[in-house]
């Protein structure tokens, strides 16, 4: 197949990405390459992807309404994975305006190119920011989400909103996954795994928020991949089950699904970061701190409807997976 995969020097986008090419589909991969974060790694994971396949990397900005048409005009792609957005909770208290212009401006963006060019399947990053406050555990594809604590879950799941009115008008199959704390090699460097290493190697106090009283459902990021490959391949049409008098917001009379994507093992934050200290050979030295606006305790997905689905859910240990990351971090830095 032909597949446009939009955020491919980002983390997840290079992964899969790298997955396409290997089992031989022809990927176009656009970047805006920002600077959120530091762009030399979004240049070396795409220096990763070079020579791997058919493989063609265009530096466009999803945000940007004419040079999207003309992507879309231009390539004809059979499916979409729409990975590009602008990342990260505690950011968007401070630049509100970037997850607007890349979130809901650039998904509409997608949304369109999709409908105008007849693209077999729209699959999508949605996020589990997006079950804001909630606190029964695991949180279900079938729960309410309409209380989100941050801008970026907002986007998310205007994302979910945006995709079902097009899935219904125009018949458009679309996919939303919701990932739930993303990690490994190559991975972003405002999130936990990297922040902490790089503090503990440097010598310098991590900021352990909530006085460590989190969880997190961290997911390895070659199962997000296997996952999101396995959905690409299964288109959804309407579910003959779904009922307008009490519906299921993971399902529609639409061609439209959503899916967590998690491992199901939620590991509170001391127990991860004894697991880095136990990898890097080095106690941290840990400020705690009260809980940050934006941020929840706890997340934990429930899998279920998903391992249906694509027979498939994640299950990397976590020390399996911060070993790779652990490895990876310093091999790359040469530490």
């Amino acid at each position: 197949m032909k597949i446009l995969i939009t955020g491919a020097a980002g983390f997840i986008g290079m992964h899969t990405a790298l997955s396409l090419l290997r089992r031989g589909d022809t990927v176009v991969g656009i970047d805006n390459l920002n600077d959120y974060y530091d762009v030399r790694l979004k240049h070396a994971r795409l220096a990763c992807l070079a020579g791997q396949g058919d493989f063609r990397f265009f530096e466009r900005d999803i945000a940007d309404r004419a040079a999207m048409a003309a992507l879309f005009a231009g390539e004809g792609f059979e499916r979409v994975i729409h990975l590009a957005a602008q990342a990260g909770v505690r950011y968007s208290l401070l630049n509100p305006n970037a997850y607007v212009d890349s979130n809901l401006v650039g998904f509409v963006n997608v949304l369109e190119g999709c409908r105008q060019h007849a693209v077999q399947h729209l699959v999508y990053a949605s996020s589990s920011s997006v079950y804001g406050g909630n606190t029964r555990m695991p949180f279900a594809e079938s729960d309410n989400v309409d209380h989100p604590v941050s801008l970026y879950a907002a986007t998310k799941k205007a994302n979910e909103l945006m995709a079902h009115t097009y899935s219904h008008l125009y018949r458009l199959p679309t996919t939303g996954l919701r990932f739930f704390t993303v990690y490994g090699p190559w991975g972003r460097p405002d999130m936990a795994p990297f922040l902490f290493t790089r503090a503990i190697l440097e010598g310098r106090p991590i900021d352990v928020f909530n006085h460590g009283r989190m969880q997190r459902d961290f997911t390895y990021v070659d199962d997000i991949v296997e996952a999101v490959l396995r959905v690409n391949d299964r288109v959804p049409a309407r579910d003959p089950g779904y009922t307008a008098a009490n519906p299921d917001p993971a399902t529609s009379d639409a061609p439209y699904r959503v899916f967590n994507i998690g491992n199901h093992q939620p590991v509170p934050l001391m127990d991860f970061i004894g697991c880095l200290e136990e990898r890097l050979g080095r106690q941290a030295e840990k400020r705690l701190l009260p809980m940050q606006p934006g941020d929840v305790a706890a997340t934990y997905a429930d899998t279920a409807a998903l391992e249906e689905w694509i027979d498939f859910a994640p299950s990397t240990p976590l020390s399996a997976g911060i070993a790779r990351f652990v490895d990876w971090y310093r091999h790359y830095y040469q530490i």
